[in-house]
């Protein structure tokens, strides 16, 4: 495994750090449809090649059960890990109707595409129930940002962590975290909580980067669910918050 050549640049702020990169995609033409990249997860040139690679770690290679994000520039992994029969679960966007399953050998191999794709997926998608969903054999999140210490920020809604907490609170064993991104997309540093999904590898279509979590073997970085922090309408917002404080008797 590789080291990133990492953009020395450290930021006060997740924000700061969001802009930052979202710029850069912009102005460099390195980002890929859907157009512009600011306020989401940015889909990025290359994503394909970050894919494929994401697949040479043995992890990811076995694997069995993925939970991987919806969004556009995490397509071609959710493509690569059906070929491979590799079942796919992915939370609904915003979380709003819990997780999909999307079950690899009942995807055709001339429909993996549009089973991968956001704006088709959920022709073969099935939801899940928290208490049905297996153990994940490894995590594969969107990012906007991140470092080589293993820090991540997405977008800025907090739903990836939430994503992580809610199997951590379902006494799911931690599993390793992976995200696919273009190399501008690492910077130096930018604050990171306790509930912060963290990353033990960085995928770029050209390199592979096991962070610093990694090396120190450390996958119990994430404190589960910030309880504490949710309103009214967040569990009106993510009906699977309610699920979850009824299954674990929260």
């Amino acid at each position: 495994m590789n080291r990133l050549r990492d953009c020395a640049t450290d930021f006060a702020t997740k924000d700061a750090a969001r802009t930052h990169v979202w710029d850069r995609l912009r102005d460099e033409k390195l980002a890929a449809f859907p157009f512009p990249p600011h306020g989401r997860i940015p889909n990025f040139k290359g994503a394909a090649d970050a894919a494929r690679r994401l697949f040479d770690i043995p992890v990811f290679a076995t694997a069995t059960s993925l939970k991987i994000n919806p969004d556009s520039a995490q397509s071609a992994v959710r493509a690569q890990a059906l070929r491979r029969g590799i079942d796919v679960y992915a939370p609904t966007p915003k979380l709003a109707g819990g997780f999909w399953k999307i079950e690899a050998r009942a995807v055709p191999p001339d429909a993996v595409r549009k089973a991968s794709a956001m704006s088709t997926m959920a022709r073969w998608a099935k939801q899940v129930p928290l208490a049905d969903l297996p153990q994940m054999d490894a995590i594969v999140s969107g990012s906007v940002a991140v470092t080589a210490s293993g820090k991540r920020c997405g977008k800025g809604a907090g739903y990836a962590d939430r994503e992580y907490g809610i199997l951590l609170e379902l006494g799911h064993a931690p599993v390793p975290v992976a995200t696919t991104v273009h190399d501008v997309q690492l910077v130096s540093d930018f604050p990171q909580v306790t509930t912060d999904e963290p990353l033990h590898w960085i995928v770029t279509p050209t390199q592979t980067l096991e962070t610093t979590l990694h090396t120190a073997n450390d996958q119990t970085a994430i404190n589960g669910i910030d309880w504490a922090s949710l309103t009214d309408a967040d569990f009106e917002a993510m009906p699977v918050l309610a699920e979850l404080k009824r299954l674990t008797g929260r």
